[in-house]
C-alpha cells in the first residue's frame, strides 16, 4: 500500500485542503493519506480555531485515512522545529512513502537543491545569516538573503521562502534530508488564495485566514458554507450545538496575563523565545497600555525585530509555560519520540496494523498508555487544559484531562 504523508493544522478544514489531499494522492499515486496535524495551538503562535478532536474527525471525512498529532513541542515552532518534528514523526511510522506539501513555487527541484545544499549549514552561509540579523533584518528576511546568495554561489535556483509556504517546504525538505528519509518529497502549487488574504477572492476557494474571520465574526456560520465541505459544516454546528464555540487569542487573555504579572524579569527570561531582553520590553510595556487585550500588548510590543508571528509564539510559551529548558535544542533535535494517534479510517487502521510492528517509536492511543520516554506528551496534557479552560472557564476536570479519556476517533466503519 503506498502512501503519503501531509503535514496540516486544518484550522478549519476548508476546500482548499480537500484539494490538497486529493492532488496529494493523484501526484503520488498513493492508497492512503497519513496527516500529521498540529494539536490545539499553531506554528504561528496562536490557539486553534477548535480542538484537536473535532479538527481530526474533519480530516478523516475530508480524505484523510490516519491523523497523528503534532506534539505541541513542535507545533507551536518556528518553521525548522515544525517541520522536523512532523516529517520525523512521519519517517518513524516506517509505513510513509512520500510527502506532499503546498508551495507557492510547485516545483520541488529548487527545494531539494536547497535542502542538499544547506543540508550541514555551511559556515558560509551562517556567517551571511549572522550578518543580516545584525543589520536589524527579522529572521525570516534574513534567513531569505542568507540563502539566495548561497544558491548564486553555487549556481543553484533561488527559493523565495518569504513566501509561507515555500518556507515550511524548504524545512520539510531539509527534515527529510538530515533524517536521512527515504521518503520522497512532493509539492503542489497552492491555487486561488493566499496564506493569509483576509477576505475569498475566489467562488470556492479561501485561505484558512479568511474563513476564520468569518466564523468569529458572525453567529451564522453559512456565511463560510461556499469554503467549507458538508462534513466540515455540519462538524462545526455541532460544536456548537454542544455549547463548544470557536476560540481565538482573546479567550486566553486574562490567563496569559497573569503569567505575565506573577514572573520577575529572570523568570520571563527563562521562558521559550524570550530572547533579545524581550523580558524587559514586556514588563517595562505593560503600564503603559491602553488596555489589556492581547492585540494592544502584540501593537505595543512589536518592532522590526520582533515580528507578530514571534512574538505571539512568546506569549504562547508564556501560556503554556514553556521554558528554554524544557525545549532546548537538543532535546528537540531528538524528535517527538512517540506517535499519537487521533483517528483512522479502515484503511487507516491497515496502516496501523503495520506501524504496530514497523514504526520506530512507541504508538499511543491515549496518556493513560504513554510509556515514560514519551517526556513531550505531558506538554499535550498541559496544553489541552489550558485550551480548555480558555474555551470554557467552567469546564470540568474531565475536559482539562481529554488527553487520559479520549480513544482514536473511528470514520467510515
Amino acid at each position: 500500500m503506498r502512501t503519503v504523508g501531509i503535514v496540516v493544522e486544518y484550522n478549519p478544514f476548508h476546500n482548499g485542503h480537500l484539494y490538497h489531499v486529493q492532488q496529494s494522492r493523484k501526484i503520488t499515486g498513493a492508497d492512503a493519506v497519513v496527516a500529521v496535524m498540529s494539536g490545539h495551538f499553531l506554528q504561528r503562535g496562536e490557539p486553534a480555531l477548535l480542538d484537536k478532536w473535532t479538527r481530526a474527525e474533519m480530516a478523516l471525512h475530508g480524505g484523510c485515512d490516519l491523523v497523528l498529532e503534532l506534539p505541541v513541542a513542535y507545533s507551536t515552532q518556528s518553521a525548522e522545529w515544525f517541520a522536523r518534528g512532523a516529517v520525523a514523526t512521519l519517517d518513524a511510522t516506517s509505513v510513509v512513502d512520500a510527502l506532499c506539501f503546498g508551495s507557492e513555487s510547485g516545483d520541488i527541484a529548487p527545494f531539494r537543491a536547497a535542502a542538499r545544499a544547506l543540508r550541514e549549514e555551511p559556515q558560509a552561509f551562517r556567517d551571511n545569516l549572522s550578518a543580516h540579523l545584525a543589520e536589524g533584518l527579522p529572521y525570516p528576511a534574513a534567513y531569505e538573503h542568507a540563502l539566495s546568495a548561497y544558491l548564486a554561489e553555487l549556481g543553484e535556483a533561488s527559493l523565495a521562502i518569504a513566501q509561507p509556504n515555500n518556507a515550511l517546504g524548504l524545512h520539510y525538505s531539509l527534515a527529510l534530508e538530515r533524517l536521512n528519509s527515504a521518503i520522497e518529497p512532493y509539492t503542489i502549487t497552492r491555487e486561488k488564495s493566499g496564506y493569509n488574504d483576509q477576505t475569498p477572492s475566489d467562488e470556492a476557494i479561501a485561505s484558512a485566514t479568511a474563513i476564520r474571520k468569518m466564523l468569529l465574526e458572525s453567529d451564522n456560520l453559512d456565511a463560510a458554507k461556499p469554503y467549507m465541505p458538508s462534513s466540515t459544516l455540519r462538524l462545526m454546528k455541532r460544536e456548537r450545538e454542544h455549547g463548544r464555540k470557536a476560540v481565538d487569542w482573546r479567550d486566553f487573555e486574562t490567563t496569559l496575563l497573569h503569567a505575565i504579572v506573577t514572573k520577575s524579569a529572570d523568570e520571563l527570561g527563562c521562558m521559550h523565545e524570550m530572547t533579545e531582553g524581550l523580558e524587559h520590553r514586556l514588563l517595562n510595556l505593560l503600564p503603559q497600555l491602553p488596555d489589556l487585550c492581547f492585540e494592544s500588548l502584540l501593537a505595543a510590543l512589536k518592532t522590526k525585530r520582533y515580528t507578530r508571528t514571534k512574538l505571539q509564539r512568546a506569549m504562547l510559551a508564556l501560556l503554556l509555560g514553556h521554558s528554554k529548558a524544557e525545549l532546548s535544542p537538543a532535546s528537540l533535535a531528538k524528535g517527538p519520540g512517540y506517535i499519537r494517534v487521533l483517528g483512522f479510517t479502515p484503511t487507516g487502521q491497515t496502516l496501523l496494523k503495520r506501524m504496530r510492528h514497523a514504526a520506530q517509536w512507541p504508538v499511543i492511543n491515549s496518556a493513560a498508555r504513554a510509556p515514560k520516554a514519551a517526556s513531550f506528551l505531558a506538554l499535550d496534557i498541559r496544553a489541552t487544559s489550558v485550551y480548555a479552560l480558555g474555551r470554557n472557564p467552567q469546564a470540568a476536570p474531565r475536559d482539562l484531562l481529554r488527553d487520559y479519556y479520549e480513544t482514536p476517533l473511528r470514520v467510515g466503519f
